[in-house]
């Protein structure tokens, strides 16, 4: 189809040098088909393509993956046929320069039109990736690079939702993450459960999807770990009433894995969780912590925290306190909170930790904390050293490539598409090995 769709561009663009070369076609018949190809070419910007995925925004990438690529066709194939024109035809120079910016007009056009469709349904482009193409899209043969890098990139978005889809239909009747409990995904420290911004990106719909029963931890931003771990025990208690169930798992992110563990062994929780996986927790602090409050004066520091808890006040916090959230995190406070916080033989630990390999794996504030704690306790994800993360049965996430896995990649924070992490998979088989073992 895009092959016919491409012929009939090439026609549409070279509509001018076509009718100043066929001289002996009458005018009418000229007007007739000028006007049929010209249906043709908005039909061709603007019809729906068939697609497996359901939903507009599947459909606009499917749409613009095509346009992108007649685009890329289109330039390759006119350079020739103007060369051609330009050299065989006797026509004087302006009708030449008439032929050849018409032509250019038009794919622009066609251009524009699949980058719209592109960034309609694209969630992995960057802004970089559209000003190249807009930059150099003119520039031949650079544009036919910028071109094939657009199109393989949002070709590997598409197909990657595709496979995804088939391997949810291919699994649905299993319910692989139907658990015996319902999961509580519990959020780390400066971020909220909002309705229209999930801290778990792609994460929550994938296990749904699965079979899984999800609720939220739903405590404040930032509090001291037994204040947010007070919220949390109202949490498993609401969820243990509503759902009949004895127990819960929870699965904790950051410093939610110390505000479960507070729950679990001061507050009594222990009787109503069946298990506890912490991702990239910090269960022996944060040296990086230590090292800050101690080198940033307090006027800095508590002028910050005044203007946190304000904005966050104002977002849903009742008392938000990002000074009591921030020393709980510390090393030497982590050392008094494990003897405070022993573990419950009735609960079942275990953890996972992702690292960076270098500091542009994340961008800004990440790269930065990356060299701090690299240079205080080695390996890291922007926030937590590796050794930190380890409690209870213990797995690193690691991945091929030198982009490595952030503290926000490991939640899905910016909804991205990682080389050799996939993590809704990643939480799907955290949940299925939960079901396979009886909770």
């Amino acid at each position: 189809m895009r092959f016919i769709e491409l012929i009939l561009l090439l026609v549409f663009y070279n509509l001018v040098p076509l009718w100043t070369t066929f001289t002996s076609v009458p005018v009418s018949v000229r007007v007739v088909f000028t006007i049929i190809i010209s249906i043709v070419y908005l039909i061709i910007l603007f019809r729906r393509e068939k697609t497996p995925l359901k939903g507009f925004r599947m459909r606009s990438l499917r749409r613009g993956l095509s346009l992108t690529w007649l685009t890329g066709a289109s330039i390759l194939c006119e350079w020739i046929i103007i060369a051609i024109y330009l050299i065989l035809t006797p026509r004087g120079a302006v009708a030449k320069t008439f032929s050849i910016v018409m032509p250019v007009l038009a794919i622009l056009v066609t251009f524009t039109a699949g980058v719209i469709q592109t960034a309609i349904g694209s969630k992995q482009m960057k802004l970089l990736d559209y000003l190249l193409v807009y930059l150099f899209w003119w520039v031949f043969p650079l544009n036919l690079f910028v071109f094939a890098h657009f199109f393989k990139k949002a070709r590997r978005e598409y197909w990657f939702e595709v496979d995804k889809v088939e391997l949810d239909n291919s699994r649905a009747e299993n319910e692989i993450c139907k658990t015996k409990y319902p999961i509580i995904m519990v959020h780390g420290i400066f971020f909220r459960d909002w309705q229209y911004f999930n801290y778990w990106g792609r994460v929550p719909a994938e296990l749904k999807k699965n079979g899984a029963t999800v609720y939220y931890g739903k405590q404040q931003s930032a509090r001291s770990v037994h204040d947010s771990a007070v919220e949390l025990s109202s949490t498993i208690l609401k969820v243990i009433e509503e759902t009949g169930a004895e127990k819960v798992n929870l699965i904790a992110h950051s410093k939610g894995g110390l505000d479960s563990r507070y729950a679990i062994s001061c507050l009594g929780m222990d009787k109503y969780v069946a298990t506890l996986t912490t991702i990239n927790t910090p269960h022996r602090g944060c040296d990086m912590v230590d090292y800050l409050l101690e080198k940033v004066p307090d006027k800095i520091s508590n002028g910050i925290a005044r203007k946190y808890d304000k904005l966050f006040g104002k977002l849903g916090d009742s008392r938000p306190d990002f000074m009591a959230g921030v020393h709980d995190l510390s090393a030497i406070r982590m050392k008094a909170l494990n003897d405070e916080m022993p573990d419950s033989p009735d609960v079942s630990y275990r953890s996972f930790m992702s690292v960076m390999k270098c500091a542009l794996s994340a961008g800004f504030p990440l790269c930065i904390s990356y060299l701090i704690i690299k240079k205080l306790n080695g390996r890291n994800d922007g926030l937590v050293w590796e050794e930190s993360a380890r409690y209870g049965r213990y797995k690193l996430i690691e991945n091929n490539h030198m982009r490595g896995v952030s503290h926000g990649d490991a939640i899905d924070l910016m909804r991205e598409n990682i080389d050799g992490y996939d993590v809704r998979e990643f939480y799907t088989g955290i949940v299925a090995d939960l079901k396979t073992e009886g909770f």
